[in-house]
Order: C-alpha cells, then sequence, then structure tokens
C-alpha cells in the first residue's frame, strides 16, 4: 500500500526521484514499472502495472460506447505511458504528461494505497485546501464508519 507525501524535484529533462519509502513498496511488492497517466484532477496517476492491468481488465468488459467509458478511454487510457525507473531510482516523465500537471521544478508524491498522484507543488497545495474546504464531515464520517466495521 502506498502512503505518505514526499516532496522532489524535476529537472529540466523531465527526471526525477521516486520517493525511497514509495520505491520499496513497489519493487518489493510488484517491479519497477509504472503506468502513468493523466487524472481528472490536474495532477497524474502512477499505477502499478498489474493494479493498471486490473484496471484495464476491468474497464474491457464495459461497453466501450457508454459515455462514461468512452471518456474514461481518451482521457486517462489514452494518455497512458509506461515507465521504468532508472538504477538511481529515478522516472523520466514524458513532456505531455509534464505539461498536463504543470510540473515544472517542485513537485509532490501522494501515496493513495493502491495509486499515486504526482502534483505540481502549487497544485497539490492548492487541492489539499480545496478539500478542506469542500469535504463534507458526516461524509467522511460515513466511510469511516463503514471501513471499521467491515
Amino acid at each position: 500500500m502506498f502512503r505518505g507525501v514526499f516532496e522532489h524535484q524535476i529537472d529540466a529533462k523531465g527526471r526525477t526521484s521516486f520517493p525511497v519509502k514509495l520505491r520499496d513498496t513497489l519493487v518489493g511488492s510488484y517491479d519497477d514499472r509504472l503506468i502513468v497517466t493523466t487524472a481528472l484532477d490536474q495532477c497524474l496517476h502512477c499505477y502499478p502495472v498489474r493494479e493498471w492491468e486490473q484496471f484495464e481488465t476491468a474497464l474491457a468488459r464495459r461497453n466501450p460506447m457508454e459515455p462514461g467509458v468512452k471518456a474514461l478511454l481518451r482521457l486517462y487510457v489514452a494518455s497512458a505511458q509506461e515507465l521504468q525507473l532508472d538504477k538511481l531510482g529515478r522516472v523520466l516523465i514524458p513532456p505531455s504528461l509534464r505539461a498536463y500537471a504543470g510540473l515544472e521544478k517542485d513537485l509532490v508524491w501522494a501515496g493513495m494505497v493502491k495509486v499515486i498522484e504526482l502534483w505540481s507543488k502549487d497544485g497539490w497545495t492548492k487541492a489539499q485546501e480545496e478539500a478542506r474546504h469542500e469535504a463534507d464531515s458526516a461524509d467522511v464520517m460515513r466511510v469511516l464508519t463503514e471501513l471499521r466495521q467491515a
């Protein structure tokens, strides 16, 4: 499971270090590859290949002409690229994905259980502020209660 928030930088070529704690989980439970794609928020989603393949298998069972499925295929799957960590634990983020998420210098990796989000630092700060203002405490408490009972 991926958890934690890690601040890093990205260089002009698009290389960034993959956080050691996340790398230990990735390599220990999966391998050294990620599928990176655009998210609905202005960030990137990074999946271990096996988790991504499970997602694709489930999506393939759906009607591709269904509007939500078609949009998901175009926005999420079409943008997906497989990336591999190098020997130094870095990953090279392609220009199109960097542009989508506004990754220029400072960035944030955020572990989200089975997926990792990759944000510009400013984007992460803004998203956190919005989440605090928009979160309905009753909804959060309901989910926490359901999880404790499961």
